[in-house]
């Protein structure tokens, strides 16, 4: 049985021999603690910010990554301690099924017609979403993590944290077709929405943007702030939002693949995980690693207004993690996985349209 839980806190650096995860550092945050140091408080939520959590999912011990179907009907969340995926009806927010991978559980994606899932781990399972069954397995290197499919549905690519390449896989045949060399340890990728650029982050602060047309890397983007961990672009392709170990968020231009800001999002004991964009481009959300957390970023002004407490037992050493984070297409519910529990937290909008602070999950 294989499975592994990578950390987005750990700072990268040279690889010892086997597979390379990231190492929680609960042990510096608690001695951080013990030695007196005070975190960053939250910044000041907006006037018209309100909202509560819906509901509580229970899905199996370290839940890690979190996809919801084109037509929202079902989230797939990825529950490593057992290398299985759990299925959520997302209008009773209960699991249905759970689907035993047999190949670890990491990252998973959906293709855009809905039919296919496709899950990381030891190899990257296929799900036939239809009868929520693994029909095929893909050798996909040494360490596969992420996976991100091409809008046009024919391409996924998969981060080899192990060969420091990323592998493009043709979903017709599920079969590799070429690998990408993008830098060491590439880590996320995100394609714009017309699926001629990826966005793929490495180690030392940058990320690399790939023509997926050559398969090739034609620019590098220094971002700072440490390792660099997420990425998601916007909807009109304009802009990539990504989050780093410091606890900030940048953001590039995608016309001059340049950085044109970095947000302070969370306290760098905290750092900062994933990062998903509402539907219509308004708002970032940003799951914070270590404290509990989830940001909300306004794209017009890009600053945050609103810090959401998404469990009250964050203080706890190396338990609850807010991690994996996806949104409904129809923006109305964000579903966030919590690392090191057994739980999903469904986060409603209010009827003013926004995330807001919550209550009752602990």
């Amino acid at each position: 049985m294989h499975h592994t839980t990578v950390d987005p806190s750990r700072r990268r650096g040279t690889p010892g021999p086997g597979p390379r995860t990231r190492r929680p550092y609960a042990a510096g945050f608690t001695a951080a603690l013990a030695a007196g140091l005070m975190l960053t408080s939250a910044p000041a939520a907006h006037a018209e910010y309100a909202g509560t959590v819906i509901d509580t999912i229970k899905v199996g011990d370290s839940p890690n990554d979190v996809a919801i179907s084109p037509d929202g009907t079902r989230a797939y969340v990825t529950v490593g301690s057992s290398d299985s995926v759990s299925v959520i009806d997302t209008t009773t927010n209960r699991v249905t099924t759970t689907i035993d991978t047999g190949q670890g559980a990491s990252r998973v994606a959906i293709s855009p017609d809905g039919t296919r899932a496709y899950v990381t781990g030891g190899k990257m399972s296929v799900i036939d979403t239809n009868t929520d069954t693994v029909t095929g397995a893909i050798d996909v290197g040494a360490s596969p993590y992420d996976v991100a499919i091409t809008p046009d549905g024919t391409r996924a690519y998969v981060t080899d944290l192990g060969n420091d390449l990323v592998s493009v896989i043709d979903t017709n045949t599920d079969t590799v077709t070429g690998t990408i060399d993008v830098g060491a340890e590439p880590f996320r990728v995100a394609f714009t929405p017309d699926g001629t650029r990826a966005y793929v982050t490495v180690v030392g602060g940058t990320v690399s943007v790939v023509d997926t047309t050559t398969n090739r890397v034609t620019d590098t983007v220094q971002v700072g702030g440490g390792n660099t961990n997420d990425v998601a672009i916007t909807p009109d392709g304009t802009r990539a939002y990504g989050t780093g170990v410091d606890g900030t968020v940048w953001v590039i231009d995608t016309t001059t693949n340049s950085v044109t800001t970095s947000i302070p999002v969370a306290d760098i004991l905290d750092g900062t995980a994933d990062v998903a964009i509402t539907p219509d481009g308004t708002y970032a959300y940003v799951t914070h690693a270590a404290n509990g957390r989830v940001s909300v970023i306004d794209t017009t002004s890009n600053t945050v207004v609103e810090t959401i407490t998404v469990s009250q037992r964050w203080l706890v050493p190396g338990q609850y993690w807010p991690l994996g984070l996806a949104i409904t297409p129809d923006g109305t519910r964000a579903y966030v996985t919590q690392a090191n529990a057994d739980v999903v937290s469904v986060i409603g909008h209010s009827s003013l349209g926004s995330l807001g602070s919550l209550t009752g999950l602990f």
